[in-house]
């Protein structure tokens, strides 16, 4: 059954086109910081064990939540690897080291590239596809990713 929402079939298509890529992001992201949290080594593993746990546990919490906003509109969200590589704007691996901070470093760029995705979208999605509610919905995502990239940020001096 078609979602009877107030906003166009077009739009909601448009706003969910928006919407996979931003799930293929965070997809990533969270699949990225796992792997920060499983293979960190160093002198202050402990501490990026349980800082990158609390990060992938925020972001497993975000990537269901566009999934969901994704079905609230009326369409499906896409769930699948293969997809997600093709959708994301993110890189899956870098050159980087095992350490804590050349983890964070890639991350950090990780959440930054979301940020300015997410900021490129607020205003199209209200004024121009009229969706008041997703937009309301990213603008919420980017200050999460504000947030996180900002305690990721305060490891560096």
């Amino acid at each position: 059954m078609k979602a009877k929402i107030g906003i166009t079939e077009k739009n909601t298509e448009a706003v969910a086109e928006q919407l996979s890529k931003l799930l293929a992001d965070e997809f990533l992201l969270y699949t990225k910081t796992r792997n920060a949290h499983w293979n960190v080594t160093g002198d202050n593993f402990h501490a990026m064990h349980i800082f990158f746990e609390s990060q992938y546990r925020q972001l497993d919490e975000l990537v269901d939540s566009v999934a969901e906003r994704m079905r609230k509109i009326g369409h499906y969200a896409p769930a699948t690897m293969q997809i997600y590589l093709e959708l994301t704007h993110l890189t899956e691996a870098s050159d980087r080291t095992n350490d804590g901070l050349g983890f964070m470093k890639d991350l950090l760029a990780d959440h930054e590239s979301i940020i300015e995705f997410l900021r490129g979208n607020i205003t199209p999605f209200a004024e121009e596809f009229k969706d008041y509610g997703t937009s309301d919905f990213i603008t919420g995502l980017m200050e999460t990713h504000e947030e996180m990239a900002w305690m990721i940020r305060s490891y560096f001096r």
